[in-house]
């Protein structure tokens, strides 16, 4: 009796956590270059649960022991695994924003271990050390005309160098060199994650790698090819209907653990107040 409250319970919280990460894709459904983040929902292992009973082992002079007849296999609940962020291109939007550039998958290559494919991503200057990584393109000026992101953190070029401009009166072609004046100032970053999966989400749409080294330029990637369009974002990639129905399925699957933990209870009332009474 007692190992179904922890089994329900289970069930319960791991409900809930999937329940707030598709609020939190919600939330952010028109953020510009927002991942949508996906759960991954397993079973703890089965136990196999077997009944003792006595037995008599024919001797000469016969002994008594315990033997174990198989009853079958219990699940002990469900966990949230882990959680990954889906990838796939946002659709763009027209802002007709000099600052605004959208960054375009062409051909990305798969991994040749997980099949995975690769991804492309901002370079932006971490305020602590070594880069992060967005794929939201709606930059800004600060005051001292470099471009940087909506947090504040310097755009780098692909020389891993901040990008300072006089005006937004600018153009960025589509391998994401940027003319000034009919002038080449520089190249806006772009860096490739051979292995995305790998990638720690931070906030703000934030990317980075586990152990803070540097992704490598995905100019210099092997069959990785992209463009830029300027005056352009990329949208959230979170399907707003489909994450509407998966918090539905959520909240019912959470609903229908919380029924059964009310018949548990009611039956630990029975037992205790009814079984138990001595007439």
């Amino acid at each position: 009796m007692f190992r179904g409250f922890h089994t329900v319970a289970s069930g319960m919280i791991a409900q809930q956590r999937r329940t707030e990460l598709l609020t939190n894709n919600m939330a952010n459904a028109n953020t510009p270059g927002y991942k949508a983040d996906q759960s991954v929902i397993r079973s703890f292992p089965e136990m196999f649960l077997s009944k003792l009973g006595p037995s008599n082992i024919p001797t000469e002079t016969p002994i008594k022991g315990k033997n174990a007849t198989g009853v079958g296999a219990l699940g002990t609940g469900v966990y949230m695994q882990e959680t990954i962020a889906l990838l796939e291109q946002g659709q763009l939007q027209e802002t007709e924003l000099n600052t605004d550039i959208a960054l375009i998958d062409s051909e990305l290559p798969k991994d040749a271990q997980t099949g995975q494919t690769g991804a492309i991503f901002y370079r932006l200057q971490h305020p602590v050390d070594g880069e992060a990584y967005t794929r939201n393109g709606s930059f800004t000026l600060d005051p001292g005309g470099f471009l940087t992101n909506a947090q504040g953190l310097f755009v780098l070029d692909a020389n891993g160098q901040r990008i300072q401009l006089q005006n937004d009166d600018f153009r960025v072609a589509s391998d994401g060199q940027i003319y000034a004046n009919d002038q080449v100032v520089a190249q806006i970053g772009v860096s490739f994650a051979a292995q995305p999966e790998a990638l720690m989400k931070q906030d703000n749409g934030l990317f980075r790698t586990a152990d803070g080294a540097n992704l490598p330029s995905a100019y210099n990637s092997a069959n990785v090819r992209f463009s830029m369009q300027q005056g352009y974002i990329e949208r959230s990639n979170v399907d707003s209907a489909r994450t509407m129905t998966d918090l539905l399925t959520a909240y019912r699957a959470f609903e229908a653990n919380q029924k059964i933990l009310q018949a548990y209870d009611q039956s630990m009332q029975k037992a205790v107040n009814e079984v138990g009474r001595v007439n």
